[in-house]
């Protein structure tokens, strides 16, 4: 597949989203203040950014509310307390995870909703759920992904079937979603391109949603990005689960489209990124989640093992090994 345009080019189709409150809400239980979600509304806005997601819409019933912050479940009444009609170009998102959300209940009608699209996230082993989740979202009125997660894992037999159902459903687009960040460059090139050829196949659009065990979230999108991929997620300061996204001060530096401004997104950082991490919060690229993502697992360890403050890399390499 050739390569779609160049880093002098202005791609009319990429989209933007950002992803603080939700993967950055698996860093703090999602236990954000309504001075932060608002900040970062106005900034996304200013910025021209094209898509917000607020977080996850996570059943109650599974989940104690005492537990999180209020962006685990991003109710509507939430969402619109922060953005009251939001009467301006920026789309709102959440994430309704397969067997996480009580959609039949949870997810209402559009027309009762400030929220514009669902991203719905699943494994490959639960594409049935997942489907019949595109379905409900799409006969309710919203816009519809599906973020395929742990492809790493994943055979490639599995993933092309998948991508075939995604096809032949009502969903808008389709994610490459890089787990475990375990994925470089050159294998994302070939990804892209299998997804890239459904999604012309099928006339949906391919995004990407990246993490930086290995110092590659922001490498690894603009690869995709070359190859026609154009919904790119990212969040401010890189701020989500583990070693972090790809950053959305990056992204917005790299893309050409004159809409986007970086002045917004480097004042949010400022302001109400920097506190955070002065208040103890951690993420972003550390050895735990780089020996994670060089060996193709989940997070988990690694996460646990920077709680702790562990330092004693060479020992967990050697316990992370005996689990491989």
């Amino acid at each position: 597949m050739a390569q779609k345009g160049d880093l002098l080019t202005f791609r009319p189709d990429i989209k933007v989203v950002d992803a603080t409150v939700r993967d950055g809400g698996l860093v703090n239980d999602f236990y954000f203040s309504d001075d932060f979600v608002k900040n970062l509304y106005k900034a996304n806005v200013k910025a021209g950014i094209d898509y917000m997601e607020f977080g996850y819409r996570a059943d109650k019933e599974m989940f104690d509310e005492d537990k999180f912050g209020k962006w685990k479940f991003s109710s509507d009444d939430a969402i619109r307390e922060i953005v009251g009609d939001n009467n301006t170009n920026l789309k709102l998102c959440i994430m309704a995870d397969v067997g996480r959300c009580d959609y039949k209940e949870d997810i209402h009608e559009k027309s009762e909703s400030p929220v514009d699209l669902i991203r719905i996230a699943t494994y490959v082993n639960t594409m049935p759920m997942a489907l019949d989740m595109i379905d409900d979202a799409y006969k309710k009125g919203y816009e519809t992904t599906c973020n395929i997660m742990a492809i790493s894992n994943a055979k490639e037999s599995d993933i092309a079937a998948a991508l075939e159902m995604l096809g032949k459903s009502p969903v808008d687009g389709i994610y490459i979603v890089d787990s475990y960040g375990s994925i470089f460059p050159e294998q994302i090139r070939r990804i892209s391109e299998q997804y890239m050829e459904v999604g012309e196949k099928y006339n949906k659009f391919i995004g990407i949603h990246a993490h930086n065990n290995q110092q590659l979230a922001f490498a690894n999108t603009i690869e995709s990005c070359t190859q026609g991929v154009s919904y790119l997620d990212a969040t401010m300061g890189g701020m989500g689960r583990g070693a972090g996204n790809c950053a959305m001060e990056l992204l917005i530096g790299f893309l050409k489209n004159p809409k986007y401004k970086l002045y917004p997104v480097i004042k949010f950082v400022e302001s109400n990124i920097v506190p955070l991490r002065n208040e103890g919060l951690e993420w972003g690229f550390d050895i735990p989640y780089m020996l994670t993502g060089h060996l193709n697992q989940h997070p988990r360890a690694a996460i646990a093992a920077m709680k702790e403050g562990r330092r004693d890399y060479s020992g967990f390499y050697k316990e992370i090994i005996d689990k491989d």
